[in-house]
């Protein structure tokens, strides 16, 4: 069959799979699977729920959950009637929730449980057009989206397919706001043919098909999870959703995943407890560890290395890197790695841990993949996010900046006419505001934001993003935020690892209070050491660039304290607001 419409992925799926696990999570410690035939009916009868609410063709939908089997259903339910889903980040600010019901006209709001419920609710007053709140949990006194379910009746399956037959694949399918550093967030207009086409580009590159398994956890709200997931559907890959991120170790040794996407930050809270854990072995166990780690770091694709590196690779891996491969469920054969750079290191060590870790890059505007890295011979350079998918053209502008031209371009910014013209030139090309360069081979390497970029006060350019990926190599610190504009010199403000921290404390016999992160963080012994590694990381940088001062801040940077966005990216105007004592005291000299 022809596939125009994302709904039209589950008709397929049932005529070329007809998947017994087409999805599955876990509910009182059992784990519950819904079949395709399953997921079509249910969606089917949501749909005719929402057609007897009022509902119309067009309508706007707002869904704040966990990823879910429910995401799923409620998802193509609202497509089916063809309505708009809206999705809203769970940790979403009280003013952007309100802002983002108001802006689309929400009529509908389904939440996942009772503290969403009434963040939400709770603002029913401000947000006029919501008409009706769910719940996708059992809530007291809150009806649950279950009783939106309709039988479906022939007459009731005809109306759909009549509501469908008029569904162009330029419709638009959803708004995604983007959390924005700065400002209100901006509503991006993605169609069926959008997303459709970005799934296409990216299906040929995914080595996985209908007899392996995929975890999910990462949010769907994040257009890069919710484009795998429907990339899941058509490749026929069952998908497991994990309970929680906290329960993430559990289900990946219950589930024994083939394929999951991450963000680095994971990756990096994995590579740092191995770590961690390594250098505690102790003794000879730590010493072995610490080889097969330098070994890992030197590792490059196509087997580049030599046959004598393989060799020792090989004992390594015995010795120590299955280890890290049965942590995370033993049977990984791709692992894609979206939404922040990735490091290289990273990237290497795990690569050499025979747990394939491929980086891709693109931005919610483009549905979201421009580019990503293969897992064939020729298709893998660390370092880079990859060559530009099919069908799609990626060219440098002459200040630096990536341009791309394809048909997974956002229809434009909701109601904002003059953003989008900003964004998109009269030729066409999407302006993804990334520094970047294309090498010999097509392969794209990001340098940093365009915006993000600054100049001393002697009138010498800084790129933050180049400086903070290298010093969150160093295993103390969890995040970095470069400052100096117009200063004289680049300084830091740093979040630390807490755990990294006290575990080297413990080691150096350094007295602390466990878990006081504000008393952990003002130890001159650990400063002191921090700033050793910063030392060393500043040697390849000109003398100009180099981190002079730093300062370590007791927060965690979270997108509920507002320091972050949902897709855990740096607000930097709220670190210059909220350290500016830290960062006067840094330049008072």
């Amino acid at each position: 069959m022809e596939l125009k419409r994302l709904f039209d992925l589950l008709a397929f799926q049932q005529e070329k799979f007809h998947k017994k696990d087409c999805i599955a999570s876990k509910y009182n410690g059992e784990w519950k699977t819904w079949s395709t035939t399953d997921i079509i009916n249910q969606s089917d009868s949501i749909a005719l729920g929402l057609i007897d609410l009022g509902i119309a063709k067009g309508d706007m939908i707002g869904l704040s959950s966990d990823s879910s089997p429910e995401w799923v259903l409620l998802d193509f339910a609202v497509q089916k009637m063809g309505g708009v889903l809206v999705p809203i980040y769970p940790t979403s600010a009280e003013k952007d929730i309100e802002f983002i019901c108001n802006h689309a006209e929400i009529k509908v709001v389904f939440t996942h449980g009772q503290e969403l419920h009434e963040r939400f609710f709770g603002l029913r007053d401000k947000m006029p057009s919501v008409k009706h709140f769910f719940t996708t949990r059992d809530v007291k006194g809150v009806k649950k989206y279950t009783e939106l379910l309709k039988q479906v009746t022939p007459e009731g399956l005809a109306k759909l397919k009549e509501i469908q037959s008029v569904v162009d694949p330029e419709d638009m399918a959803t708004i995604i706001y983007t959390s924005g550093t700065t400002g209100d967030p901006k509503g991006v207009m993605l169609s069926h043919k959008n997303i459709m086409t970005n799934l296409m580009q990216a299906r040929d590159v995914l080595p996985v098909g209908p007899q392996h398994k995929a975890l999910s956890f990462l949010p769907m709200s994040h257009s890069f999870e919710r484009m795998i997931v429907y990339l899941y559907l058509f490749a026929g890959i069952s998908i497991y959703f994990a309970e929680s991120i906290d329960k993430l170790k559990e289900n990946l040794l219950e589930v024994k995943p083939n394929v999951f996407s991450v963000v680095p930050r994971l990756l990096e809270k994995v590579y740092a407890g191995f770590v961690a854990k390594g250098e505690a072995a102790g003794g000879m166990k730590t010493k072995i560890f610490k080889w097969a780690v330098q070994l890992g770091l030197r590792w490059e694709p196509d087997h580049a290395n030599g046959a004598w590196y393989h060799f020792q690779l090989n004992i390594a891996d015995k010795l120590v890197f299955k280890k890290l491969r049965e942590a995370l469920g033993g049977n990984v054969i791709s692992c894609a790695s979206g939404s922040a750079a990735l490091q290289p290191r990273l990237a290497r060590l795990f690569n050499a841990a025979g747990i394939p870790v491929r980086e891709g890059y693109g931005l919610t505007e483009t549905s979201p993949v421009i580019s990503v890295g293969g897992f064939g011979p020729g298709e893998f350079k660390v370092g880079t996010v990859g060559p530009c998918v099919k069908w799609g053209t990626v060219q440098i502008a002459e200040d630096g900046e990536i341009l791309y031209k394809g048909p997974n371009v956002m229809l434009g910014y909701y109601k904002r006419q003059d953003l989008t013209d900003e964004a998109i030139d009269k030729e066409g090309w999407f302006h993804t505001g990334d520094i970047g360069v294309v090498d010999e081979s097509g392969f794209i390497r990001i340098t940093d934001r365009k915006k993000e970029i600054f100049k001393t006060s002697g009138g010498k350019y800084i790129a933050p993003q180049v400086l903070e990926n290298k010093f969150k190599e160093c295993p103390f610190i969890e995040q970095i935020v470069v400052i100096g504009e117009n200063q004289k010199f680049p300084a830091a403000i740093i979040m630390p690892n807490l755990d990294y921290c006290q575990n080297w404390m413990k080691e150096n016999e350094v007295s602390f209070t466990p878990g006081d992160r504000a008393g952990v963080f003002k130890n001159e012994k650990l400063i002191a050491r921090i700033a050793e590694d910063i030392n060393k990381m500043n040697e390849p940088f000109g003398n100009w660039e180099r981190i002079k001062q730093f300062r370590l801040v007791p927060d965690e940077w979270t997108p509920l304290s507002g320091i972050v966005t949902p897709t855990l990216k740096i607000k930097r105007k709220v670190i210059n607001e909220k350290y500016k004592a830290f960062i006067e005291d840094i330049y008072k000299e």
